[in-house]
């Protein structure tokens, strides 16, 4: 019996990438997704929501935008566009995990389900449109795509790590405190996704319906929450400096605080400022920094040894220490 290759074996089977080389197809994910979020961002401030009318196509004769659409209608399609550049990111870090040596399932198994959440969230971004904005698919839509960026993170962290069962670099309370941080950094996300739809960038310049909260009331829960996560932030800082944690942890706290420092800022600013454009697309960028930040302090706190002693690239290298935050 002659057996037959899928197209991933055929290419595994002569094709060893270096282990940077799928460093780098997990980083292009992560930042493709943060470029999508941005421009979805600025396809809400813009007012080029309903810049394309239908889905899938852009207009019910056209496949591509218009020249009557104007500005909006290319804005609005630009974004569509760069599905397929975040699908081929993706697709490159799905072929490079598969073909690495030695074959590391759970790399493989990020790649897929980065794959499945692109496309769920196509279907989400269309019934967006279909339903003309309204503001929870809108919601929804946003944590779909920090869902993605959540698997990309993951993936590029987990590229310098094995398959073998997770060993503690911290003492047990510290790591839940950083799991903590974790949660409560997912509700500060969610808690945005109300900010947004309940105040006045609504997608398009009509009469889009909002949440009926009000805003004020909202963006307070939302400053909550961010000094909650402050307050855990710094708390790791401190913690892991008490149990002498490792100086990549100590370091990736640092990062986050700074990161912390920053998108407060902007969040204040922006809210006493009358929100202006710019400063919201800002803040959108700081968000997805933040959630970057967070996660990789805390897959920081624990470990995954190769199985093979000496195989890829050890867990927590120098030159893993070394790597700036996205």
């Amino acid at each position: 019996m002659v057996s037959v290759l899928t197209p991933l074996a055929y290419i595994a089977q002569r094709w060893t990438p270096s282990p940077k080389t799928v460093r780098r197809a997990a980083l292009s994910a992560v930042v493709m997704t943060v470029v999508i979020i941005v421009t979805g961002g600025a396809v809400r401030l813009t007012g080029s929501g309903l810049g394309c009318d239908t889905w899938p196509k852009c207009t019910d004769d056209s496949l591509f935008t218009t020249s009557e659409q104007g500005i909006h209608g290319a804005i609005e399609f630009g974004n569509r566009m760069l599905t397929y550049v975040v699908s081929a990111a993706v697709g490159w870090f799905i072929v490079a995990a598969r073909a690495a040596k030695p074959r590391l399932r759970g790399l493989s198994r990020l790649g897929w389900l980065q794959f499945w959440i692109v496309a769920l969230n196509a279907v989400i971004g269309g019934i967006t449109v279909r339903l003309e904005l309204n503001p929870w698919t809108v919601a929804v839509h946003f944590l779909a795509a920090n869902a993605l960026l959540t698997v990309t993170t993951v993936s590029w962290l987990r590229t310098r790590e094995g398959d073998g069962a997770p060993r503690p670099r911290v003492p047990g309370p510290v790591r839940k405190l950083g799991w903590t941080l974790v949660v409560v950094a997912g509700l500060l996300v969610a808690a945005g996704t109300t900010v947004t739809g309940s105040g006045e960038h609504a997608g398009d310049s009509s009469d889009v319906p909002r949440m009926p909260f009000d805003y004020a009331s909202v963006a307070q829960i939302h400053a909550l929450f961010a000094w909650a996560v402050c307050a855990l932030a710094l708390a790791m800082f401190f913690v892991l400096r008490v149990v002498d944690a490792p100086d990549d942890v100590r370091a990736r706290a640092r990062d986050l605080l700074l990161v912390l420092l920053a998108q407060g800022a902007i969040g204040y600013v922006q809210y006493f400022t009358g929100v202006p454009e710019v400063l919201v697309g800002l803040h959108m960028l700081g968000s997805s920094l933040m959630w970057i930040a967070v996660l990789r302090l805390a897959l920081s706190l624990r470990e995954r040894p190769l199985a093979e002693p000496g195989a890829g690239i050890p867990a927590q290298s120098p030159e893993a220490a070394a790597v700036p935050t996205a």
